[in-house]
């Protein structure tokens, strides 16, 4: 009888395709934040997105199908990235006291870290939310930490720390407000005040600044906390 040749089968492309696909979305997702922060949507350009993200133009539009879809997934990615660091606290297994502090403190070094969050956002604010208010992922996403917000709150309050009748929307409002209107004005306030608002060292301050503000609202028995 003849031997059987085997043939080698080729290996399945398949996983490596999946490997290039994201990593190219990844790149064009990461030129859009950079184009779009710098640009705003209004000026930002598909072609330059393509020429940052080293990708033919074409790939953009077959990801996302045209400006308005990379710049939407673009705002979905930083909202995204903020809320999955904020689980990382694991804020609800501190005690009220430190879940607070380390929300303030997280927050403070978020903005600072990642200010294309902040640019995204007046981005968007000058649309009036007109992108946000397609993305159901944004209100969904915040649910948990306004829930953990007010866990906290809640314990606080029986332990005799917290002031009573406080919203966990406004106080969350007032953390992330007195995080990055610094970072957002800091041209104009630098210029007003005859301060850097960028020097390491007020920056560090104005944490500290912010910390105390929030947990001297709340805190209504001595605090044991140290500073952060």
């Amino acid at each position: 009888m003849p031997s059987t040749v085997r043939k080698n089968k080729p290996p399945k492309a398949a996983p490596r395709r999946k490997r290039d696909a994201a990593a190219t979305r990844g790149r064009l997702l990461k030129a859009a934040l950079a184009e779009f922060c710098e640009k705003g949507l209004g000026g930002a350009r598909t072609a330059n997105i393509a020429v940052r993200a080293k990708c033919n133009i074409r790939m953009l539009y077959h990801y996302f199908g045209n400006k308005e879809g990379i710049y939407l997934a673009s705002l979905e990615l930083v909202y995204a990235q903020l809320r999955a660091r904020e689980k990382e606290l694991d804020l609800l297994h501190l005690d009220p006291e430190a879940g607070m502090a380390a929300l303030v403190k997280f927050t403070y070094d978020h903005m600072l870290a990642h200010q294309e969050f902040i640019k995204m956002v007046c981005n968007e604010n000058v649309q009036q939310g007109a992108f946000l208010c397609k993305l159901k992922s944004v209100p969904q996403g915040a649910m948990p930490l306004v829930k953990s917000i007010e866990t906290l709150l809640l314990r606080g309050q029986k332990q005799g720390i917290f002031r009573k009748r406080v919203n966990p929307v406004q106080l969350y409002v007032s953390i992330l407000s007195l995080s990055y209107v610094h970072i957002s004005n800091r041209f104009t306030l630098s210029i007003t005040f005859g301060q850097d608002l960028t020097d390491s060292e007020w920056l560090a301050a104005r944490r500290k600044h912010v910390r105390d503000v929030i947990l001297g609202f709340l805190m209504v028995g001595k605090s044991k906390s140290k500073a952060a």
